[in-house]
């Protein structure tokens, strides 16, 4: 029989014991800068994805407030960002 999926995987990756939650903190500083504005997005006028929608969801749920049905991507990042400042969880 096979060990399935699960079973089969190892975690061989070398890890870095000498990062510490300042550095984490300073690369995730650095993506955030890195990140381009959604109103310049190429795509930011489509219609919000799937996954957009259902985080958007559960940060609404968090933060007391509601979502508008009809979003573009840009505008559900935008959103997004918001409702997770406002987060009790993540604000």
């Amino acid at each position: 029989m096979g060990r399935g999926y699960a079973g089969g995987m190892t975690d061989n990756a070398p890890q870095d014991s000498t990062r510490t939650t300042t550095d984490n903190a300073a690369d995730n500083a650095a993506d955030n800068q890195a990140a381009k504005d959604p109103d310049t997005w190429v795509t930011g006028d489509e219609p919000a994805t799937a996954s957009q929608h259902s985080y958007l969801e559960t940060l609404a749920t968090e933060a007391g407030a509601e979502v508008p049905e009809q979003l573009s991507k840009a505008d559900a990042s935008k959103l997004i960002d918001e409702l997770q400042d406002k987060s009790p969880r993540l604000g």
